[in-house]
């Protein structure tokens, strides 16, 4: 009996210790940062941002306690793990929220290995601070463990951005296309930059497109991080040595080149699935992709900087790795965006469709973007090193390496092969869908088929079948696309190794195809990864049939409801011009369809009245060109005895005391004017026109306004800051009058 007991003792140590229990406990926290020179409120998580980075190794069980001491709910996701559904952490999907001053656990065995990451999936959360990183280790004995790769000195790497606004306050000015991020970042692209660059036909044909000034990120930031830091340096490493760095990409909506002064960069992993070795001379880092690179610290009393250039160039951030002298570094020349304004003019059909012009790209291949990249055309001087061996580069804006090579290697997808055999079964049903990447930047309304997720059902798909997904970006942006819980084949050129990976980046009229097998239960969520495009409905939900009802969330329907909230929400503009001959403004609410306006005109005299036009209406098409609406408009004005007024249809109305319903359209023109036509209960109909915010200078703009009542207006604004603009104006009803604009 003794004998029984111990050998029983032995097999439960046995098992407990093949599977080890590894415990966090994350305590989510208000905080004070300061990463810009102005102290902002943020989260934290155990006091730090990044969030603490959590280490297992395959065959262990995470027992992770999230403790909610915020006055909102929170929620943590894991990011490209293959957990039970109930775990991954989507608020309103596979769990209800982390209320405030409770604790969450989650558990979950750890089966694979790889560079990850976590994050909140709770509204904008994840911009201010809660991400980090998430690595597992290889078993000692794992048949795929490789030297000189998996053996190697690692540092965990997670890049991020800041903005001292608010993230709501971000999101509410891209839903109003507000070009305040443009004016900060260099990125206007007026008419009088135009012309003294020599593109004014090349404005004038984007706006005749209907398109505003293009960029490659939606938002401005104060600063790019690594690790929580602008500039740090790692002088534990030796020359000759090779390190191996564990990158995610945390950053809430920039993309990130990567490269390194000390010489080549070798990529082993994507996604935290490992691929044969490349060597190239930079990458982009997608929104939320991870990739393990391998680097060499090449000389002795030396540090080279691996730099990490926000895409858009207007900032960097760099780990110094080795012990010596910073080098110097060469800043980037700012992108030539009339180049690529020229090149979207060509592709860019009168309906807002694209065209590929039989070009057929795929898998990052051809990166359009490359038109505007000095450093690839070669027709801008390269900018003079920037010798950081005195002083550090906190006031540095932008950086790329100082490899001189006659041709820069630059990673696509087409190069990442997988070392083992990634087919799924042969015999297992195949589910085919097909989405097109939508949207529409000058609303800021980002969608799947023109839909959002809000306007769709789930897509069920059954357990055991292989689903096969063509997309295609029918937008002007790139989309970093992620699918919760599985990972995705890659189909490339290497067939049978394509490489596995949960997020895939797809470049404008790219099309791409990936294919999962369906080995999991409950709902998972597939959306753009661009923090504000998901907010914005960007994404669909997959939807296991025969699913058992998820013990977390008590109330399905109440809960879906709830997940469409995001995308519903409507988003509030004001502006008010305070001027010497009236008051002039208007406010607004809209969502991805609707909009609830009002324009009023304040005299200051009986003669000039006041004026009121309320307009409720509903976007229609893909391009959200035509909007029919329903209004009111009531206005005085005091006239002279039987004083009437004469539209050029011939109709008389008078402006004493009127007030009438009406109903409209109305429909974006060429040179992105707005022409109104609407039809009064008395019987009026008016045709108005009218172009805002014409970019005449980085800060100067001009607005236009004609209709048949013979009204017509021209006014000029100086934009000072965000919310404060100088203006002078002419009203064809009030005069002349010089003011502020104050704007939200």
């Amino acid at each position: 009996m003794k004998a029984y007991y111990i050998i029983l003792a032995f097999f439960v140590v046995i098992t407990m210790k093949a599977q080890k229990i590894v415990r966090y406990d994350l305590y989510v926290r208000d905080t004070i940062v300061n990463f810009s020179g102005k102290e902002k409120h943020a989260f934290a998580v155990n006091g730090q941002i990044p969030m603490p980075t959590l280490t297992f190794t395959e065959g262990d069980t995470a027992e992770i306690y999230v403790h909610n001491e915020l006055k909102e709910n929170t929620s943590l996701h894991w990011h490209g793990l293959f957990l039970p559904n109930k775990e991954d952490g989507v608020p309103y999907l596979t769990q209800m929220p982390i209320a405030p001053k409770t604790t969450h656990k989650y558990s979950f065995p750890i089966i694979q290995n790889g560079t990850y990451w976590y994050h909140s999936h709770s509204g904008l959360q994840e911009q201010v601070g809660l991400y980090g990183l998430f690595i597992i280790n290889k078993k000692k004995d794992d048949p795929t463990f490789r030297k000189g790769i998996d053996d190697l000195p690692t540092v965990p790497v997670i890049l991020s951005e800041w903005t001292d606004l608010k993230p709501e306050n971000v999101q509410r000015m891209l839903h109003n296309a507000n070009d305040w991020f443009a004016i900060k970042k260099g990125t206007t692209q007026s008419y009088a930059e135009a012309i003294k660059q020599g593109h004014f036909s090349t404005k004038v044909t984007n706006e005749w497109k209907r398109m505003n000034a293009m960029d490659v990120s939606d938002v401005y930031y104060e600063k790019f991080l690594i690790n929580g830091k602008n500039e740090d340096q790692l002088s534990q490493f030796k020359p000759g040595e090779k390190v191996r760095l564990r990158i995610a990409n945390g950053g809430a909506s920039s993309y990130f080149w990567l490269t390194y002064g000390g010489g080549k960069i070798t990529v082993v992993a994507s996604d935290g699935n490992d691929v044969e070795p490349v060597e190239v001379d930079r990458l982009i880092i997608a929104v939320s992709e991870t990739y393990d690179i391998v680097v060499t610290i090449p000389e002795d009393n030396k540090s080279f900087a691996f730099l990490a250039t926000a895409e858009d160039r207007t900032g960097a951030a760099s780990l110094y790795l080795g012990n010596g002298i910073k080098q110097p570094i060469v800043p980037l020349s700012k992108l030539k965006y009339f180049e690529g304004m020229k090149m979207m003019n060509d592709m860019m059909k009168m309906n807002g469709d694209m065209n590929d012009m039989g070009m057929n790209m795929t898998l990052n291949k051809m990166d359009m973007n490359a038109v505007m990249y000095p450093e690839i055309t070669g027709e801008e001087e390269t900018p003079k090193p920037m010798d950081h061996s005195q002083h550090n580069s906190e006031g540095m804006q932008m950086a790329t390496d100082s490899t001189e090579t006659a041709e820069i290697v630059t990673l696509n997808y087409g190069m990442l092969k997988s070392p083992t055999k990634t087919t799924l079964p042969k015999d297992a049903p195949v589910k085919e869908l097909r989405f097109e990447l939508s949207g529409n930047m000058n609303r800021y309304v980002w969608s799947l088929d023109n839909k959002v997720i809000s306007e769709t059902d789930k897509i069920l798909i059954k357990k055991g079948e292989t689903v096969r997904i063509v997309l295609y970006n029918g937008s002007m942006m790139r989309h970093p696309m992620h699918l919760h819980g599985h990972d995705f084949r890659i189909l490339n050129e290497h067939g049978d190794y394509s490489p596995l990976k949960n997020v895939i980046d797809i470049m404008p009229m790219e099309t791409d195809t990936i294919e999962f097998q369906a080995n999991a239960d409950g709902d998972w969520f597939f959306h753009c990864h661009i923090l504000y495009h998901m907010m914005a409905g960007m994404g669909r939900i997959f939807s296991y049939e025969n699913s058992a009802p998820n013990p977390l969330i008590k109330d399905p329907k109440m809960a879906y409801k709830m997940l469409k909230m995001d995308d519903r929400m409507f988003h509030f503009r004001a502006e008010n011009d305070f001027a010497t001959n009236g008051n002039d403004g208007e406010a607004m609410f809209s969502n991805t369809r609707w909009s609830i306006g009002t324009e009023w005109r304040l005299g200051y005299n009986d003669r000039h009245g006041y004026e009121t036009e309320t307009h409720i209406g509903r976007y229609i098409g893909k391009n959200q060109m035509l909007m029919p609406f329903i209004g009111f408009d009531w206005r005085y004005r005091k006239m002279g005895i039987d004083e009437q007024e004469q539209n050029l249809f011939g109709q008389k109305n008078t402006k004493d005391n009127r007030s009438v319903f009406s109903a409209g359209l109305e429909y974006t023109l060429p040179m992105l004017v707005k022409a109104q036509v609407e039809v009064y209960t008395d019987g009026n109909v008016r045709l108005q026109f009218e172009r805002k915010d014409i970019p005449l200078s980085r800060r100067l703009r001009m607005n236009l306004m004609w209709n048949t009542d013979k009204e017509y207006m021209a006014g000029l604004k100086y934009i000072a800051t965000r919310n404060l603009g100088i203006t002078t104006h002419y009203d064809s009803d009030m005069g002349v009058g010089f003011g502020v604009n104050l704007n939200y």
